[in-house]
């Protein structure tokens, strides 16, 4: 009777904490389609918001740089990533500088945007795209670095030995064999990095500058001026395309050991 009494508890420990973590999300998408402004009580079913956030040409514009910052920042994480796992696969000792990419993660966000622009000032790079990409990059860094790493020590090296026993040169060895096998740990890396740069907004407010406005940046504009309900609209939208991501995300992480 103990047991079961447990049971339930914990069963509406569990329901409450996703109920609170949840309606909030569930209520802005069942305000996106309100007649009214918000915030307004429910008027009617309308989708001209929708319409009007699809017609916004400066949204759209800050949503292509937002998505060419993260696309570009994953993509350079990745490579300079995939350089470090090839040093470390031809023997290279990383071990020392490895701990430097958590710094990264554990340094507040605003420590590090502070930290970047100073750097920028001080080589006078003037703000805008290739700033924000430099900084996303530093920042993806930190997630794609350790994930990545800690894939490749789980990799057998019998199959490298035989590989090079086989007559494979390093490279060979490391394109054919290495780099398949860490394949899947490199998309889920990449998944994560990106939605980790498309959303950022303490980075982009610092480093971005007058040139440049991101996504999160245009947001925070539009909330200045009142809650419109195209905001409920937008956050609607990024939530089902970030919600695509992130399964995406852990489907990739159950169907193989990457952590």
């Amino acid at each position: 009777m103990g047991k079961k009494r447990g049971g339930l508890a914990s069963l509406i420990i569990v329901a409450a904490t996703y109920l609170f973590l949840y309606i909030p999300i569930v209520v802005l998408l069942v305000f996106s389609f309100n007649t009214e402004a918000f915030p307004a009580p429910w008027k009617g079913f309308t989708l001209q918001w929708y319409r009007e956030l699809f017609y916004s040409v400066y949204l759209w514009d800050a949503f292509c740089n937002s998505l060419i910052v993260a696309v570009a920042s994953t993509g350079v994480s990745l490579i300079l990533g995939l350089c470090l796992i090839f040093y470390a696969a031809q023997g290279g000792r990383i071990g020392k500088s490895f701990t430097l990419f958590y710094g990264n993660l554990v340094i507040p966000e605003t420590v590090l945007a502070v930290s970047l622009l100073s750097f920028f000032s001080l080589i006078s790079l003037p703000t805008g795209l290739i700033t924000l990409i430099l900084s996303h990059t530093v920042l993806g860094l930190g997630f794609v670095v350790p994930i990545v790493y800690a894939r490749f020590l789980e990799l057998d090296p019998r199959l490298k030995e035989a590989s090079l026993v086989l007559g494979a040169t390093p490279m060979q060895t490391f394109f054919k064999v290495t780099l398949p096998m860490l394949r899947p740990t490199l998309i889920a890396a990449a998944l994560l990095v990106f939605i980790v740069s498309f959303d950022d907004f303490i980075l982009s407010y610092f480093c971005a500058g007058s040139s440049a406005q991101t996504l999160s940046l245009y947001i925070l504009s539009m909330l200045r001026s009142g809650v419109s309900p195209v905001v409920n609209a937008l956050s609607a939208v990024l939530l089902f395309l970030s919600s695509l991501l992130v399964l995406t995300f852990f489907s990739l992480k159950t169907r193989t050991r990457i952590f």
